[in-house]
């Protein structure tokens, strides 16, 4: 892939046109449906997970400067006079502005960086769901809040159809089709019926994990989770473990780390207790092994589900949860050095 990528950037140093059809002769030959960059693309999903990284970066880098190219080629031949070739040599330059990922993109990017090296794979499943796949099979009772219609979006013409309120529905249709043992990650976007504020949204993003396997302990889980934490906000970091409760984990715990925008002094968003809470954890209930299939004899497994929205605050120092879905192009443009 990379000496494909080489052979590519040769091409475009070569690249020199004397009219406006050879430029948009060249656009074609790389990005149009059979060019050298879209085959780059489709062929990325074949990539090692451990190269894709790296390869990503490159392709991205050669896309954006081949559409730099190609464009700066318009600029130059937009006033050449047909008759005489001449060029305007007072026409100024043209500078296309390159965009920034969402701090939600960067934040879940990342994550997804992380739990590979501990040999997480991906899962996704859909946004609008049933009751099974987002309460039942989740030893959800039926008596549960989560279940009234103040904190869940329901369907109205089926009320057994609803929004889902947490990834762990793709938990459930992993353990329903997937052979063990299990190991992955659900990321997606959820929905609860909330008043929106600085600390809370209706729409947000969640991302989860679970591992099945034989021998699978609390002290599995609390390693993950120490890991992932140094991995995301640096080695000094800390993690404490409450307890908790959780209808499908058993038992269950929620996990602060140590606040980096106080330096763990205490301040307003950790409400002045230098901890703020990321993730709610546990050991996944026998019964929810049960309930999909899986010899709660046999394995044992952990589950743990954490806003995405929530690591992006203290990650970058972002106070307000609303600038996350407002748009604003001076709080996206301050990410425009992330990766």
């Amino acid at each position: 892939m990379k000496k494909r990528i080489e052979a590519v950037n040769k091409e475009l140093d070569c690249f020199s046109p004397s009219n406006n059809d050879e430029i948009e002769q060249f656009r074609i030959s790389m990005l149009g449906k059979k060019g050298q960059i879209t085959a780059l693309l489709n062929d990325f999903r074949d990539v090692p997970p451990s190269d894709k990284k790296e390869i990503g970066q490159l392709i991205n880098i050669l896309k954006n400067r081949t559409i730099e190219l190609i464009e700066n080629s318009k600029i130059s031949y937009k006033n050449i006079s047909p008759k005489s070739e001449s060029i305007d040599l007072s026409l100024q330059q043209e500078f296309i502005e390159l965009g920034s990922r969402h701090p939600i993109s960067l934040v879940k990017n990342e994550l997804f960086t992380i739990f590979q090296k501990l040999g997480f794979s991906l899962s996704e499943g859909p946004e609008i769901e049933d009751d099974w796949h987002v309460f039942s099979a989740l030893n959800f009772p039926k008596e549960h809040p989560a279940r009234d219609m103040q904190d869940t979006f329901f369907i109205e013409k089926n009320p057994d159809i609803l929004l889902r309120t947490h990834t762990s529905s793709v938990q459930v249709r992993t353990m329903e089709t997937q052979k063990l043992p299990i190991r992955v990650i659900c990321p997606g976007r959820v929905f609860r019926n909330e008043a929106i504020s600085a600390r809370a949204h209706c729409i947000f993003h969640q991302v989860e994990g679970l591992y099945i396997d034989k021998g699978v302990s609390f002290a599995d889980l609390k390693q993950t989770l120490l890991f992932f934490s140094r991995e995301l906000f640096g080695p000094d970091t800390n993690i404490r473990l409450r307890p908790s409760f959780f209808p499908f984990t058993e038992p269950s715990a929620e996990m602060d780390v140590s606040c980096k925008l106080c330096g763990g002094k205490g301040c307003s968003v950790c409400k002045h207790t230098g901890w703020l809470e990321i993730l709610g954890c546990g050991m996944v209930d026998p019964t929810v092994l049960e309930l999909n299939g899986i010899d709660s004899k046999v394995y044992s497994g952990y589950a743990f589900g954490m806003g995405l929205e929530r690591i992006a605050m203290l990650k970058y120092g972002v106070k307000d949860l609303r600038l996350y879905f407002e748009n604003d192009i001076r709080f996206l443009n301050i990410f425009k050095n992330y990766l």
